[in-house]
């Protein structure tokens, strides 16, 4: 066996054991109390690497917990210089040791770790992916073992020979998340790990892509591929799979959906012979609203529980979903166990109708850390009071009043004596959230009429609904030292920005349009048009969680304040010609003169 390597490059640690209060939100039950736990195990900037990510976890026989990640040394690209490491814990989860180095990187990537137990002996089989340097196209799983609960390992054995199919030549990726061994049927003791795999580009460049299952039938010393779902179509793309045995003996898998045109992004597929094959092709799960990312699925007692955030666009809001019907269906919103930025997960069970999951999540972004919640059964059936972060009551200040006929007037914000004009210190016009704002995925037409001189720095225009993260939003801004101005769009199926040929810094007076219709994006100043083809989708799909209004004259955040005059801002649902939208009311949500303020 070969020993741990300590941390490669400071001492681990201590032990991580504050949790948060116990979760009272009431008894879930009249016998049992709702219990929850949580605190932080991996944290970014700790231990010599820059970030972890990719959690797993297995419990042993013994009751010890294994919480792998990946270990990313130099910034949290998914290649490059990446070690797989282990936090173990001998008390249930309540305390953790310290970060032990399980498959050193040395400059390459070692990661997507797929753990499993065999519970006839008690070893346990760790599947991980390797790549060279920053090539993630070059991608060849390995197995190693522990027979002391994860204290010591064997060395790694490359699997590429059994497990990549030739035509598998750019992409394979094992889990990641717990593996699965077989507890009933002709082929109980079945070691199970979920992979998918891609070849000449994947199916976006005509080249086959697919899930499917490895398994061993001899504790993980061979291995053979099994069920396979290889297609050249690109209706569903099935990823990063998640597995787990039904009651029955049948393989349950829930997959990431990666660039399937069908709608949603989970797909689920089952297996009733062992793994050997699948029933079927894998399918969309369409009641499932979950942005593109890995998720975790797990059996325990007589329900299937899944862990993937729950906003339907973007890495955010973890939830615990609840499925009685073996995977088929699943609760629109399950119990949130964070509200805020959260990614990749993995549940495990802990027995006495207690479950854990190992999560992504932080402040910012979802790559800060990786927690560990632990919570009763009786926890998931608490409600979950009210997102943080929606829509409040504005501050009380000025207006500026909205002649649409829909009360979205704008509250005037600095020290702004007249609303047209921007010093590009603190003002600007803040609109808030109406459903009047709500555009979904029909056209829409944006105008104002601006006049800047800069010749340097961004300069918001209009901006709604969120910022980043890959959520849906627009926004209309100048770029002076780029030559230009530019408008954005993002949505549920992608995000697209249109640019003019110059800044129109010229201290004169120009009208903006920004017209989504006929499945193009159009910017046009001064009736001068660019086009670019429109990605589809809603731009305010997610609104349930956390949204914004409108900003007029700064970036949601509030930097990128616009230096200039900003007047006539008018937004329609509905495209409308540029030569249309200073008389038309037809479709018109917002108008705002900017002419004058009224004091509140």
């Amino acid at each position: 066996m070969a020993h741990l390597r300590s941390p490669r490059r400071t001492a681990a640690v201590g032990l991580l054991a504050a949790a948060l209060p116990l979760a009272t939100a009431g008894a879930a039950s009249a016998r049992t109390a709702p219990e929850f736990t949580q605190q932080v195990i991996f944290a970014q900037h700790t231990d010599g690497y820059y970030c972890f990510r990719i959690p797993a976890i297995v419990r042993a026989n013994d009751g010890t917990l294994l919480a792998f990640a990946e270990g990313r040394v130099n910034g949290c690209g998914d290649a490059g210089d990446i070690d797989l490491v282990l936090k173990r814990s001998t008390d249930g989860g309540r305390t953790w040791g310290p970060l032990q180095v399980v498959l050193p990187g040395n400059g390459d990537t070692r990661g997507n770790p797929a753990p499993v137990v065999d519970r006839r002996t008690g070893r346990i089989v760790l599947m991980t992916t390797w790549n060279p340097g920053n090539d993630d196209t070059v991608r060849h799983p390995f197995v190693q073992t522990s027979d002391d609960d994860g204290a010591t390992w064997s060395a790694a054995r490359d699997l590429t020979g059994a497990l990549v199919r030739p035509e598998w030549n750019s992409w394979y990726a094992t889990g990641p998340g717990h593996a699965i061994q077989l507890q009933h049927g002709p082929h109980k003791g079945r070691l199970i790990v979920p992979a998918n795999h891609e070849g000449d580009g994947g199916a976006l460049k005509g080249g086959p892509q697919g899930g499917h299952l490895n398994y061993s039938d001899d504790g993980g010393l061979t291995w053979k591929i099994g069920a396979d779902d290889t297609r050249t179509t690109n209706d569903v793309s099935p990823g990063e799979l998640s597995a787990t045995e039904l009651a029955d003996g049948r393989i349950y898998v829930n997959a990431r959906d990666n660039t399937g045109t069908d709608p949603g992004n989970r797909n689920t597929a089952t297996s009733s012979d062992g793994g050997l094959t699948f029933d079927a092709p894998f399918r969309t799960l369409l009641k499932v609203d979950a942005p593109k990312v890995q998720g975790s699925v797990l059996r325990a007692g007589k329900k299937i529980y899944l862990s993937v955030p729950d906003h339907p666009v973007t890495r955010e809001v973890m939830a615990v979903r609840t499925s009685s019907d073996n995977g088929k269906n699943f609760q629109k919103l399950g119990k949130v166990i964070n509200w805020g930025p959260s990614a990749y997960s993995d549940l495990v069970d802990l027995g006495s109708d207690r479950l854990g999951l190992l999560y992504e999540a932080g402040q910012a972004g979802p790559y800060e850390e990786i927690r560990w919640a632990r919570f009763n059964i009786a926890y998931l059936a608490t409600p979950n009071g009210t997102p943080p972060g929606l829509p409040k009551p504005p501050a009380p200040g000025p207006t500026t009043p909205d002649e649409s006929g829909h009360h979205n007037d704008g509250y005037v914000r600095g020290a702004m004596t007249s609303p047209s004009e921007f010093d590009g210190a603190d003002d600007y016009v803040q609109v808030p959230w109406n459903d009047s704002l709500d555009l979904g995925d029909g056209d829409f037409t944006w105008s104002a009429r601006i006049r800047y001189g800069d010749t340097a720095g961004t300069h918001s225009i209009l901006w709604a609904y969120r910022v980043g993260s890959g959520a849906p939003e627009i926004w209309l801004r100048a770029e002076p030292a780029s030559k230009r101005i530019r408008g954005f769009i993002q949505t549920d199926q992608g995000s697209v920005t249109v640019d003019t040929s110059q800044a129109y810094n010229d201290g004169q007076w120009h009208d903006v349009v920004l017209r989504r219709a006929g499945g193009k994006l159009t910017l046009s100043v001064d009736g001068q048009a660019t086009s670019v083809a429109d990605p589809g989708g809603s731009v305010t799909l997610g609104k349930q969680f956390t949204i914004d209004g409108i900003d007029v004259g700064q970036r949601l955040d509030g930097v990128q304040r616009f230096h200039g005059s900003i007047a006539d801002v008018r937004v329609f649902a509905g495209a409308v010609p540029d030569d249309q939208v200073a008389t038309t009311h037809r479709g018109l949500r917002l108008s705002l003169p900017l002419e004058h303020i009224e004091a509140q």
